[in-house]
């Protein structure tokens, strides 16, 4: 499932993806909403534990319990900046409306660009681009889905409340990808590893409207640099810092 260009998971995720409407379950891309997702229920709709993965999706990975591989995939990291202040100055429910528009353009670029969401933190929003999802290209799409985010929300419309300020970064690497949980019971579908780790802290550094792309994962989706603003970072946990390329997808 996790392998690049897995035809029966692509397949399905593009027959997915031509039936409204969202919220979609973040592996299959199975509809929630609309007729289609009152169609599917039965079989792909929202799974009671984690309404992110659908029964089908779940039914599978139970068969095994928890468990996953090692491979090779690229993520997508984006926050809020200044969500504290924000927060201070803006009512409660005005403060959700900018955080649940946040959520929905990030889970369109990602979902667009074949990643998988993973999980929705506070201000944050994360990606996977998978290669049994993605294909090969995974870092291209990512990257793809990074600048898609970050135009989005520099919109004036991108909110009630206007534009809304994201920093984000990328990453390719090595994780380990599957099924996590406690007492043999599965909870969620996610990533582990050092690459999560240095890709969030890329995100943490990136400045409002810019998109902070390791030249690992540069390399790896043959981005062109010419033009490009180059930076050293230095990653918490690291013994070495990582070198990315700066891009400001509204600029």
């Amino acid at each position: 499932m996790l392998a690049p260009d897995n035809p029966r998971a692509l397949a399905l995720r593009r027959q997915f993806r031509r039936i409204p409407s969202p919220p979609r379950c973040k592996m299959c891309h199975a509809p929630f909403g609309g007729i289609g997702g009152f169609v599917l229920k039965p079989w792909f709709g929202p799974w009671e534990k984690n309404p992110q993965l659908c029964k089908a999706c779940i039914g599978g990975l139970v068969k095994n319990g928890p468990g996953g591989a090692e491979v090779e995939i690229s993520l997508l990291f984006a926050d809020i900046r200044g969500s504290t202040t924000m927060g201070e100055h803006l009512r409660p429910t005005e403060f959700s409306a900018l955080l649940h528009s946040f959520y929905r353009i990030a889970a369109a670029a990602i979902a667009d660009h074949e990643g998988v969401v993973d999980k929705f933190v506070g201000d944050e929003a994360i990606g996977l681009f998978i290669p049994g999802f993605a294909g090969r290209d995974h870092a291209a799409k990512a990257i793809a889905a990074g600048r898609a985010l970050l135009a989005a929300v520099g919109r004036r419309d991108a909110s009630t409340s206007g534009p809304i300020p994201v920093g984000a970064g990328i990453h390719t690497g090595i994780a380990y990808v599957g099924s996590v949980g406690a007492s043999g019971e599965i909870s969620d579908f996610t990533a582990l590893g050092d690459v999560v780790n240095s890709t969030a802290r890329l995100a943490s550094l990136a400045a409002a409207g810019e998109l902070l792309v390791s030249t690992v994962a540069a390399s790896h989706a043959e981005l062109v640099a010419d033009g490009l603003e180059r930076r050293a970072v230095d990653v918490r946990g690291r013994d070495e810092g990582l070198e990315v390329l700066v891009i400001h997808p509204a600029g």
